[in-house]
């Protein structure tokens, strides 16, 4: 396992919060109140492990297959339904929905390999990220790749906590199938669309993993 370098700042941050309280706290407390000072040091302690945690790139030996669409992300799927898209396809689409709560790995990965065909960012507002407005209200970050397959787009949603959405891509730009492609800090979901008539491989509430399980079949 290792530390996106998205967490670092933050990881810092937390460190050195966490050795100035506990300082202050083993300081002053100690004495008179000794179950107090224990009680912040356990209480700051699993703050700063679940701020490393929710940073981590686990180790893991991903789904390479040129026929299939790789899930972007870890997390629940909680919409599978078909939609009329109205940012770029302007047809119907399946649409399919990964939450990723704040426990999730929060790496973005291609689903697939292709060319980048569209590439927008919206502002937004912050609505919880199972909302059904979430998808088209919500501040997200879109793109689409091309291959010889078709196109799909998929969608970096903010949530009720997510404040920042980080984009590496372009348009133009050549991605492999599972590399990644971007990350959401703290808590989201990530839209993919895909044509209709795609084989859809994944079931609702379904548990899947970011670069492992299969989405769809083309």
């Amino acid at each position: 396992m290792t530390i996106h370098r998205e967490g670092y700042r933050t990881i810092a941050i937390t460190a050195f919060l966490f050795g100035v309280i506990n300082l202050i706290s083993f300081s002053f407390l100690s004495g008179p109140l000794p179950w107090l000072a224990i009680a912040l040091f356990i209480g700051t302690l699993g703050l700063f492990l679940f701020i490393v945690s929710f940073f981590r790139i686990p180790s893991r030996i991903h789904t390479i297959n040129d026929n299939q669409l790789i899930c972007p992300a870890d997390g629940k799927v909680v919409v599978i339904e078909e939609i009329t898209d109205v940012e770029y396809f302007k047809d119907r689409r399946i649409q399919v929905s990964i939450f990723m709560s704040p426990a999730n790995v929060h790496v973005n990965r291609n689903p697939m390999s292709g060319v980048v065909t569209y590439n927008q960012y919206h502002k937004g507002k912050y609505l919880v990220a199972w909302h059904p407005k979430s998808s088209t209200e919500n501040e997200r970050w879109s793109v689409a790749v091309k291959n010889s397959h078709g196109e799909i787009l998929y969608k970096q949603i903010a949530g009720a906590l997510a404040k920042r959405i980080c984009n590496y891509t372009k348009v133009g730009q050549q991605v492999k199938q599972c590399d990644e492609y971007g990350f959401i800090k703290f808590g989201s979901r990530v839209d993919i669309l895909l044509p209709v008539g795609t084989s859809i491989n994944v079931n609702l509430n379904q548990a899947v993993k970011g670069g492992v399980t299969v989405l769809a079949t083309w």
